[in-house]
């Protein structure tokens, strides 16, 4: 059979081939056999859509190029990996974590110098504001010696060079702050509260059956002396008000006519006598019982007496090793009482011999005065007290506090139930002698109150002192009556009439001292003749006589114009 030479078998270098039509695909398998062929996909034919036509746009303008700006580099966020939760354990394949966290720490920020201090600050000003308020949540004592002492505990320095009372509060706050942040002011408190827990246990045990009354008790001569001055003014105080109400009820009694005639004899009264004292300035006086003795003392320590009404020297009274401050006679017998500035007070005797020293104030004494019986004698002194002596024992009754400074003034009433008392607190106090209480305190003064006086009509009390003015109080009523405006310069003393109060004597360091009438008290009289200031002034018993003493040395006496005439008739 004859074979086609295109036909012929291939050889054996030649793999099988199959013709295939144009239009259809043979596949050559690994057995080198043929597959079927595959029918190519044709696509369906789709007639075109018919278009309506557009209208033509309107022409546009062009439009500017932009070009475009240079992409800005954006630096790639560091993906921290997540932490393992539930107890996973993380696991990696690779070192990629590795060289992530490598990747990480190289794009660390370093901290300047400035930056870093400015950290430091910041976090130490937070510290300390953490400790300030931890501080101010602390219970600190605010006695200045529980605060040592709790300093002591804690092995603290008690107090440091200038520090005052509220920086070692603040100290010790800082201190327990400090050791509370750390955890051992517990420790520490807790022992030394079981210290004082076993202390107190054992003072307990000890004050059991001691019951501590509410007041001061005071001795028994003290009772005493309370219940012999209750029983003297129940006696004084009726005769007074028997007294008042006769001059009330009598029809032949003026007291208007009474007063007028006393504020015409105060208003006459001329300069009688006037003699040197002593070598320094004089700083007390006062007229005896009788009118027939005056006493002055000075700034050499040395009291004097005078006889009266031409005041010639007596006797001088020496014992005392400072300055005198005040001297007083005692309305009952005759003796006086002077006052130093070597915290004594003396009693004499008027021919000169000394009786009794009473000793016992801490610091120097300003003025004094006699109790209406004689048997007591009130000191004032700038240990900021007042103390009543007992006369014939020289017994420290009472020692009576109540001003927060120093005590200058005191007067008695003319019943013996109240005691008066004026210092440089610019507050007078008014006591009651039966139970020991203040009654009333007399707050207006603004400056130190230097003289106090009782009016014998028992209601009225005059005050005077640096701010240069006097004060009429009405004990009834418990408030100021009346303000005078009485002298240019500070008062030293003031001095109510003794018979009925008509007029009041006042006297300063302007160098003049001026009568006022005790009724509306208006100016009556005016007394000048001083060269330096008035320290003190007097009235006798029968108000015949005022006395006036002076920084100038010399005692000047002020009587009447009648008065005089008739001593110079009795002396021809």
């Amino acid at each position: 059979m004859e074979v086609d030479d295109d036909n012929s078998p291939p050889t054996s270098s030649a793999e099988p081939s199959v013709a295939v039509p144009d239009s259809q695909t043979t596949v050559p398998t690994a057995n080198n056999t043929l597959l079927q062929p595959v029918q190519p996909i044709v696509p369906a034919v789709v007639p075109p859509a018919v278009v309506p036509p557009i209208a033509p746009l309107p022409a546009i303008p062009p439009v500017p190029v932009v070009h475009p700006l240079a992409p800005l580099p954006i630096r790639a966020p560091i993906l921290k990996p997540l932490a393992p939760q539930n107890g996973e354990v993380k696991t990696s394949d690779s070192d990629s974590d590795h060289e992530d966290e490598g990747r990480t720490a190289a794009v660390d920020y370093e901290i300047s110098e400035e930056s870093r201090l400015v950290r430091e600050r910041q976090e130490k000003a937070m510290q300390e504001l953490l400790m300030k308020r931890r501080a101010a949540a602390l219970a600190v004592p605010t006695n200045d010696m529980a605060v040592r002492t709790r300093l002591r505990r804690l092995g603290e320095p008690i107090t440091l060079f200038g520090e005052r009372e509220m920086e070692r509060r603040d100290r010790l706050r800082m201190i327990m702050a400090k050791l509370d942040s750390e955890g051992q002011l517990e420790k520490l408190m807790k022992a030394h509260e079981e210290e004082e827990a076993a202390v107190s246990a054992k003072m307990e045990d000890v004050e059991e059956d001691i019951q501590y009354p509410f007041y001061t008790e005071g001795p028994n001569e003290l009772l005493d002396a309370r219940i012999d001055i209750a029983k003297y003014s129940v006696v004084k105080a009726a005769m007074r008000v028997q007294r008042a109400q006769r001059k009330r009820d009598d029809p032949d009694e003026d007291m208007d006519a009474e007063t007028d005639w006393a504020l015409r004899q105060a208003g006459n009264l001329v300069l009688d006598c006037s003699e040197i004292g002593d070598d320094r300035p004089l700083s007390g006086c006062s007229f005896s019982r009788d009118g027939q003795l005056l006493a002055t003392c000075s700034l050499s320590g040395v009291a004097k007496l005078w006889s009266m009404p031409r005041v010639s020297k007596v006797s001088a009274l020496k014992g005392h090793t400072e300055r005198a401050t005040d001297v007083t006679f005692s309305p009952v017998h005759d003796h006086l009482a002077t006052a130093s500035a070597d915290r004594t007070a003396k009693l004499w005797n008027t021919d000169g011999s000394l009786l009794t020293t009473f000793e016992g104030h801490l610091d120097r004494l300003a003025r004094i005065a006699f109790h209406p019986s004689g048997k007591y004698l009130g000191t004032t002194s700038f240990d900021k007290t007042w103390r009543l002596w007992d006369i014939d024992s020289g017994v420290e009754l009472l020692l009576q506090e109540g001003h927060s400074r120093s005590v200058y003034g005191i007067a008695f009433h003319q019943d013996g139930s109240l005691a008066a008392s004026c210092g440089l607190d610019a507050l007078a106090r008014v006591w009651d002698l039966r139970t020991g209480r203040s009654v009333l305190a007399l707050e207006g003064h603004v400056k130190p109150v230097l003289g106090v006086s009782f009016s014998p009509n028992g209601y009225h009390l005059a005050t005077g002192g640096e701010d240069n003015t006097c004060r009429i109080w009405d004990l009834r009523k418990k408030k100021s009556l009346y303000i005078i405006p009485a002298h240019s310069n500070l008062i030293s003393q003031v001095k109510f009439e003794p018979q009925e109060g008509y007029y009041l004597v006042t006297a300063s360091y302007d160098m003049t001292a001026k009568v006022w009438s005790g009724r509306d008290f208006k100016p009556v009289k005016s007394l000048p003749g001083h060269e330096a200031k008035v320290t003190a002034s007097d009235i006798s018993e029968d108000s015949r006589y005022i006395v006036t003493v002076s920084h100038d040395r010399t005692i000047k006496l002020w009587t009447a114009g009648n008065i005089g005439k008739e001593k110079d008739m009795d002396l021809d």
